[in-house]
């Protein structure tokens, strides 16, 4: 479909989506990263989605101005570890340690630091969680990786293997639980029908809180920035 985009300053790319199941032109704009998603039926010319664009840069522009700037994790800075936020200090020694509402972090490359920390944090969480679950539904799963992904916060292959957003861990730790559970019913049922709902139900509860949970506030988990500010 090419490179897409409104011109200007800033120049706005736009992803082209052609789709047998749309029965009109939409837009979306996504709450993770701001990516313009352009989605159009098969019958609609390319042309006339871009133009339906076109029509509506202002809104568009508007909304993207809107969102907040990524925060930049640092020294002096507060960032949540499972839902409890806890002040990013100095380390004295060479290891990251969270302790009370402190998580402290050797100075130099922070971010990084901290980042490699929260994942091995979040996989001993999951892992933890993934064993019960599975132990309760007398199932094993062949795997268990962690990812920053963007698009889900986790998946079950038809392989059994499990793949997790370690910014799960950000999350208070029901949250990161119902995604466990939710995976771990996959290995079950392999859709999102009454009977998997009912497999999650089973092995953790009511869930209907935490997907809610999810739902409004799981964007603001993608708000916090990891790497090196650019010098």
């Amino acid at each position: 479909m090419g490179d897409h985009a409104l011109p200007g300053t800033p120049r706005v790319p736009l992803t082209l989506r052609k789709s047998a199941r749309a029965r009109r032109i939409s837009l979306r704009i996504s709450q993770l990263d701001g990516r313009v998603t352009l989605t159009y039926p098969q019958g609609v010319p390319e042309a006339e989605a871009l133009s339906f664009a076109r029509a509506k840069e202002d809104w568009i522009r508007q909304h993207l101005q809107d969102r907040p700037d990524p925060e930049q994790v640092q020294i002096g800075q507060s960032i949540p570890v499972e839902g409890v936020d806890r002040r990013i200090v100095e380390a004295q020694g060479r290891r990251v340690a969270l302790v009370g509402g402190e998580i402290a972090v050797p100075k130099g490359s922070e971010g990084r630091r901290l980042a490699r920390f929260l994942k091995e944090l979040a996989r001993d969480r999951l892992t933890e969680a993934c064993d019960d679950y599975a132990a309760m539904l007398g199932r094993d799963y062949s795997s268990l990786t962690i990812r920053d992904t963007r698009s889900r916060w986790g998946s079950c292959s038809s392989a059994g293997g499990l793949m997790f957003s370690w910014r799960l861990i950000l999350a208070p730790s029901e949250i990161l639980h119902y995604v466990a559970a939710h995976e771990v019913a996959h290995l079950v049922e392999m859709n999102h029908s009454p009977a998997f709902w009912a497999q999650v139900e089973r092995i953790f509860g009511d869930y209907r809180d935490q997907r809610r949970w999810l739902r409004d506030n799981g964007a603001q988990l993608h708000h916090y920035r990891f790497d090196s500010p650019p010098s």
